[in-house]
């Protein structure tokens, strides 16, 4: 199977028993690497040989007497920031379990990089070994804004970042007939999903999305989509980003949404739980509805951890 995505770190994890993902002085050497972490040329002794020390090993304790001594209190800021993420990937067994609990714990002060990289990096595990590059396409916008057009009735997504270096330059969109040009150039960001509706980009956002709640949950959900909400016993949803979330809220209150907003939904889908045991009590074998949303800029934020907190399972002990 083709190999992709070689920045995202996956390849520098290790691997528990599960399955899942386990944190490496390599992943961590890799990140303190990043140009966001290279102290500058101005930076103090005390920084440079704070860098140095993690450098050769990654996991050591960092005191706050070790921070206290840094000169510039925005580096101490970014130390604090990284030191904040890395002590919680090394509490964790696995790196699905510290993602899982950030949002489960609503905790703050962790960089969106940072919780980015995680999301890229188990997208890439959980589709490892695909064969389709639509599936592996669509794991994009786990990790990276997507910009939107509308034409001729088409949803198509492109890189935002992409987008605004292109300029005007036509970016290639992904069909059946030419859908494995992605490969070797997954790493460009230079294509475009075509997430109209019956459209085979549609589907593969639906499969990524029933794989990212078996990973995580082990729960087994299907997930179709639908062009609109027709159910008078209408009981749960959930938005895939923000946009989504308060179109959906104000639907769901008989809020009177203006057709410009409603307009801004790009997707909606049906998700069912295999099992209804899986589901809270009270709602066991109703559906869960799915929206994906613009905002007024055209621009997709996807929040993969929505599919995760906002679903309603059962309680387990």
């Amino acid at each position: 199977m083709p190999d992709f995505w070689r920045s995202s770190g996956w390849h520098l994890c290790g691997r528990a028993p599960d399955g899942r993902l386990a944190v490496t002085d390599a992943l961590l050497r890799a990140w303190l690497l990043r140009p966001e972490m290279r102290p500058p040329e101005e930076a103090c002794s005390a920084e440079r040989a704070l860098h140095d020390r993690l450098l050769a090993a990654p996991a050591a304790p960092v005191r706050r007497v070790d921070l206290a001594a840094l000169a510039d209190p925005d580096a101490r800021d970014n130390w604090e920031v990284f030191l904040r993420f890395r002590d919680r990937l090394l509490a964790a067994p696995t790196l699905e379990d510290a993602y899982l609990g950030v949002f489960r714990t609503r905790e703050t002060g962790l960089a969106p990089l940072f919780l980015d990289q995680l999301a890229h990096m188990i997208a890439r595990q959980i589709l490892d070994g695909a064969a389709d590059p639509l599936l592996v396409r669509a794991g994009e916008l786990f990790f990276r804004t997507q910009a939107v057009t509308i034409e001729d009735q088409s949803v198509l997504l492109a890189d935002a970042e992409m987008v605004e270096l292109a300029g005007t330059v036509e970016l290639d969109v992904l069909g059946p007939a030419n859908a494995d040009l992605y490969w070797g150039r997954d790493e460009r960001h230079d294509t475009v999903l075509d997430l109209s509706f019956a459209r085979p980009g549609l589907d593969a956002f639906a499969r990524l999305m029933e794989k990212w709640v078996a990973h995580f949950l082990n729960i087994r959900v299907r997930v179709e989509p639908v062009q609109k909400i027709s159910d008078e016993r209408w009981v749960w949803h959930c938005g895939l980003d923000a946009e989504a979330s308060r179109i959906l809220d104000d639907l769901y209150n008989g809020v009177t949404v203006e057709p410009a907003r409603v307009a801004r939904i790009l997707s909606l889908f049906r998700l069912e739980f295999d099992d209804p045991a899986d589901m809270r009590g009270d709602l066991a074998g109703r559906p869960v509805y799915l929206a994906l949303a613009m905002t007024p800029q055209h621009r997709v934020r996807v929040k993969p951890q929505n599919l995760l907190v906002n679903l309603p399972l059962a309680s387990r002990a």
